[in-house]
Order: C-alpha cells, then sequence, then structure tokens
C-alpha cells in the first residue's frame, strides 16, 4: 500500500504515482494491518445516491450531529454507516492492545493519533469487504488534510456533507449525551432554546429522550465535561478549515447549516441531497 506510506511521510504535495515502498512512518505491524485491508481496489464510484453504491464523508464539529443523519441516511440507503469514534469506543471497551492508549487520548480530550485510526478503520473496511459491502458513509474520518489524502489515495469519496452548527449549542449537546448502558443506544438530555441575536437565528433543540427500559441506566460518557468538549472544539476548528477546502477545491464539499433539531433539519438536509423524493423510505430511517 504504497499510497498510504507514503502519504503518512510526506506534504500535500505528495502524489500516488509510484509504488515503490516507503514504510518508515508507521511501525511494520500497522503496515501490514492496514496494507491488508486498504490495498484492494476502490469500491465502485456511484454518483447517483439513489443507486445505493455512494462513497460519502461526514464532517462537522464533534456533537453536530454527524453520526445521528449519517445513520439516518444508511438506513435510507442501504449502506453501512461506519463512524470511527464508534470504533475507538469499541476498542476502548475491548481490552485489547491499544485500550490503555486510547483511553489516556480520550478523557485528555486529545485527538487519536492517525495511526491508530487507520488500523481501526483498515480493520472495519476489511471485514466489510468480506461480507460484501458496496459504498459507505463515514463520520469522523477523515479529520485533517493528510487524512484526507490517504483516503483519496485508496477510494474514491463522492461527497463531502459538512454538517455546521453554532459553538454554544454543539457545547450543550455534548453536556447533554447520553448511552444506555445495557443496549448501547445514544440519547440526549439538553432542551436548546437560544434566541437569536445581532442577526442570527434562534434555533431550539428538544431533548432526544431515552424509552422507560432505558431512563434509569442511562450513563454519560467519560469525555463529555465541559472543559474536554472546549478543547475538542478547539482542536476540531484549528484543523477543519482546510479539510473543508481539501474538498471545496474538488467540488465536492456541500455545507448545511442545520436549523434546529431533527424535525427541522432531517427534511431540509435530505432536499439538499436530492434525496426529498425518498418520503415513502423516511419511516426507514426514523
Amino acid at each position: 500500500m504504497a499510497a498510504l506510506n507514503r502519504l503518512l511521510r510526506a506534504s500535500s504535495s505528495t502524489t500516488f504515482s509510484s509504488r515503490t515502498c516507503m514504510r518508515r512512518s508507521l511501525s511494520s505491524a500497522a503496515i501490514s494491518e492496514t496494507d491488508s485491508a486498504l490495498s484492494r481496489k476502490p469500491l465502485p464510484l456511484n454518483r447517483d445516491p439513489k443507486n445505493r453504491n455512494i462513497q460519502w464523508v461526514f464532517l462537522g464539529c464533534p456533537g453536530v450531529g454527524k453520526g445521528t443523519y449519517a445513520s439516518r441516511l444508511s438506513n435510507l440507503l442501504g449502506v453501512p454507516h461506519i463512524a470511527t469514534g464508534d470504533l475507538v469506543r469499541e476498542e476502548l471497551s475491548s481490552s485489547g492492545p491499544l485500550s490503555q492508549q486510547l483511553a489516556e487520548i480520550v478523557n485528555q480530550g486529545k485527538l487519536v493519533s492517525d495511526e491508530i485510526i487507520i488500523k481501526l478503520l483498515s480493520k472495519r473496511l476489511e471485514a466489510g469487504a468480506d461480507k460484501g459491502e458496496s459504498g459507505f458513509i463515514l463520520d469522523g474520518f477523515p479529520r485533517t488534510v493528510r487524512q484526507a489524502e490517504i483516503l483519496e489515495g485508496v477510494t474514491n469519496i463522492d461527497l463531502a456533507v459538512n454538517l455546521k452548527l453554532r459553538e454554544d449549542v454543539l457545547l450543550e449537546k455534548c453536556l447533554g449525551r447520553r448511552i444506555c448502558s445495557q443496549c448501547g443506544g445514544n440519547f440526549n438530555v439538553a432542551s436548546i432554546n437560544i434566541k437569536g441575536e445581532n442577526g442570527s437565528p434562534g434555533i431550539c433543540m428538544d431533548p432526544l429522550l431515552p424509552p422507560p427500559h432505558c431512563a434509569s441506566k442511562l450513563i454519560t460518557r467519560s469525555d463529555d465535561t465541559e472543559a474536554v468538549v472546549k478543547e475538542r472544539l478547539r482542536i476540531y476548528n484549528d484543523l477543519s478549515r482546510a479539510v473543508e477546502e481539501f474538498y471545496r477545491s474538488r467540488g465536492k464539499l456541500l455545507e448545511f447549516d442545520l436549523p434546529g433539531g431533527i424535525p427541522e433539519s432531517w427534511p431540509k438536509l435530505l432536499q439538499a441531497l436530492n434525496l426529498d423524493d425518498h418520503e415513502d423510505k423516511q419511516s426507514a430511517a426514523a
């Protein structure tokens, strides 16, 4: 997987034309793991989302709702939703070789390194390829231009959907997140009602409350503290502009300002994605 290894040690101007091995930036274990999964041929490129073989990435600050909307679109279009955040949490709970290292990184609000994310993503893509998956909706990756180049070198991304939301709303959303300790379901107890000021529109978001059987089993993620959330938002904002420009310059960026909660945002997102004629299928994504 020469393209992967060249990108991990070179600048954004590195090309993918040579197949010579340049493997110093990753350990031999990481290289063998990523090579086995990501050296496969790119998934079929199909720009018509109604034919389902889509290859999209979702961008946006932590807590903006990438997972929520990517998951709904995954159900609607019949393609897998791959969230790198979920891959990290699965590894954390597995007591695997990376779990302790990941715990220290996540609890400090730092970003997980490219090498670790690539390992986890490689493993997931390989498993999906073995099951015959075609296409994907990816959220949480890429976070940097280097990661975007790695992804571009091994597959054809059709579209990068950039979800945007005010930072004060993002903070409230992150602090309201809850997980059911039994079923793993994601909920949000925050009831957001922020009035518009200085020409900015107000925004309201109802809580996403759990069913009765989950209500007594809710836990808060260890990284959902105010200090950690603010640090994550700061780091993301420092890196995001270059990634957005990467996709914008290739004509692949769709910027979408969330107007409110799911009831307000979902139909408008479908319209922006030219999927608003899928009304008969929306129930499948609810």
